[in-house]
C-alpha cells in the first residue's frame, strides 16, 4: 500500500512547520514553496529523522520543474518521491522508482477529460486531485484509471477531510498542522 496507508500528507512550507512535523510519529511529508538553496538542509534534516520526503516540483523556488529536475533531487537528494503536474515528471519518477504523484485540477469537465488523458499515458502511482472539493469525481477517476485518489487543497476543516476519504479518496495532502493527524474519538 502506498504511504505505508497513511492517508494524510503534511505539506510543509516553512521550518516552523517542520519542526512541528518532526513531533509526530507521521513518516511521510510533502516539501513545498521552499527555495533551492534550502531543500538540502531540508531533506537531510528530514531524513535524518527516519522520515520520508515528496517534493512538489512545481513548487520549489530556483528548481526547473522538468524531468532535469527530477533528475537532480532524485539523484542529489535520494527524495522519495515527487509530485508534478507535468507527465514527463512523473515518467522520470517511474524509470528511477520513485513514487510518482501526479497532480491535477479540476474545475470543469474539459479539465477532466484531458486530465484523464494525460494520467492514461503517465500512468502515475498515484493522483493528487484539487480542489478537494472534487469529492464527487473520485471514485469516477479511481475506476476509469485504476489509480489511487488523494484530495487537496483548500481543506480547512476534520468535515473536509472525512468527506474526501469517504468519497473514495486514500488520503489527503494538507498544509494545516491541525488536520495532520485524526481527531481522536472517545
Amino acid at each position: 500500500m502506498i504511504f505505508e496507508g497513511q492517508q494524510r500528507l503534511p505539506a510543509l512550507s516553512n521550518f516552523n512547520m517542520i519542526k512541528a512535523f518532526l513531533k509526530t510519529d507521521i513518516k511521510y511529508c510533502i516539501l513545498v514553496d521552499f527555495q533551492l538553496a534550502q531543500i538540502g538542509e531540508v531533506i537531510e534534516l528530514l531524513k535524518s529523522n527516519d522520515r520520508k520526503v515528496l517534493v512538489h516540483i512545481d513548487m520549489i523556488r530556483g528548481l526547473s520543474a522538468d524531468e532535469y529536475g527530477a533528475i537532480h533531487l532524485i539523484q542529489n537528494y535520494r527524495v522519495d518521491g515527487i509530485i508534478s503536474i507535468k507527465p514527463r515528471v512523473i515518467l522520470t519518477c517511474k524509470k528511477r522508482k520513485v513514487i510518482g504523484m501526479q497532480r491535477v485540477f479540476l474545475k470543469d469537465s474539459i479539465s477532466l477529460k484531458r486530465s484523464l488523458e494525460v494520467i492514461e499515458k503517465s500512468q502515475p502511482d498515484c493522483l493528487e486531485i484539487l480542489p478537494a472539493v472534487s469529492t464527487p469525481v473520485i471514485n469516477y477517476i479511481k475506476d476509469k484509471l485504476k489509480c489511487e485518489v488523494f484530495s487537496g487543497g483548500l481543506l480547512s476543516t476534520e468535515e473536509q477531510v472525512q468527506a474526501c476519504l469517504n468519497a473514495g479518496a486514500i488520503g489527503i495532502t494538507v498544509s494545516k498542522p491541525e488536520l495532520w493527524l485524526p481527531k481522536k474519538t472517545n
